[in-house]
């Protein structure tokens, strides 16, 4: 991101300076002192963080403003900070990071099984065996599942819940 100014200059967009001179659209290709000399800045935008995490916004000037989301669920409350009620009464949950990152696994977990339920289903159907192979990499996957799901309740803080990503999580075992 460039700045002229206070004010953001896009790259590929001509633009006028303060002497009403107005300046190419291709001026990204002039030198790093011809920049300076034009009075254009260079903003060096931070790194996002993880918005699985984050509530974050960018300011103007590249800078993340981020606000831990909460690990747990929490009621959620309207702009007046009343408590928000469904159609039947009962208080509307928010859910927080655990139970996001819960479901993920548990979705995740079902996707994986989903390609051997036709064993299961054929061993319903007519009782032919599943294979073991099949069966053992289905319980290492439950098995897993249930390991990711403890460490995500184990986690005591969004630092800990971060360095599951690298870890942990989504490291599931092949057929």
């Amino acid at each position: 991101m460039w700045k002229y100014n206070g004010k953001t200059i896009n790259i590929g967009k001509s633009w006028v300076d303060d002497n009403n001179i107005q300046h190419p659209s291709n001026w990204n290709i002039w030198s790093a002192d011809e920049k300076a000399a034009a009075g254009l800045t260079e903003v060096v935008e931070e790194t996002p963080p993880d918005s699985r995490l984050y509530d974050w916004f960018m300011d103007s000037d590249g800078k993340i403003n981020k606000t831990a989301i909460n690990l747990d669920d929490t009621d959620a409350v309207d702009g007046d900070g009343q408590k928000v009620k469904d159609e039947a009464g009962n208080q509307v949950i928010r859910p927080g990071v655990k139970s996001n990152l819960k479901r993920e696994v548990k979705t995740q977990q079902g996707a994986l099984l989903a390609q051997t339920d036709w064993a299961i289903v054929r061993k319903a159907d007519n009782g032919t065996a599943i294979p073991s192979d099949i069966q053992a990499w289905r319980d290492a996957i439950r098995g897993k599942a249930t390991e990711m799901e403890n460490a995500i309740d184990g986690a005591e803080n969004t630092d800990a819940v971060a360095a599951l990503f690298s870890g942990i999580l989504y490291d599931w075992p092949e057929k």
